[in-house]
């Protein structure tokens, strides 16, 4: 079993299809048994991508709505979502300070890093992150993690 800490950009492509839609689809397969795990802002993220896609006339209303079903029926049940702490907050303000990220990526990297710190503290192997966006992945690697980037697939 492998271990992924998958961010907003790269959940998307699960529910619109995009570049990389194929692989992330492939990743997130519950029968594969991959361990999945998500920000609590994932949420946030990805409903309004969705919905801006919407606005847009990327995506028709019915579209839409059918993702934002499905994005919401597995958001609780088939990823493991990790809470905004003050502790993690902390730690995504010191990110912020060394990190050239926007505000919610420093808060995905900073619980990418909690996750991966307890399988460490496990003797599991690291996880490995799973990115669209470029300046998160260089941070990431910055900071000691491996990188999946679906638009390569």
């Amino acid at each position: 079993m492998a271990v992924y800490f998958v961010d907003s950009s790269a959940l998307v492509k699960r529910y619109v299809q995009e570049r990389g839609t194929v692989w992330v689809v492939s990743l997130l397969d519950p029968t594969v048994g991959h361990a999945i795990y998500v920000a609590r802002i994932a949420g946030a993220e990805v409903v309004a991508a969705i919905a801006r896609r919407r606005r847009s006339g990327e995506l028709s209303s019915d579209g839409a709505e059918e993702a934002l079903r499905q994005f919401r029926r597995e958001f609780t049940s088939a990823y493991h979502i990790v809470e905004i702490t003050p502790a993690l907050v902390e730690r995504a303000m010191a990110l912020a300070e060394t990190r050239a990220l926007r505000g919610y990526d420093t808060v995905q990297l900073a619980a990418a890093l909690e996750v991966n710190a307890a399988c460490l503290s496990l003797g599991m192997s690291p996880l490995t992150l799973v990115s669209a966006d470029g300046e998160l992945n260089a941070a990431a690697m910055a900071e000691g993690l491996p990188v999946e980037n679906p638009n390569a697939y």
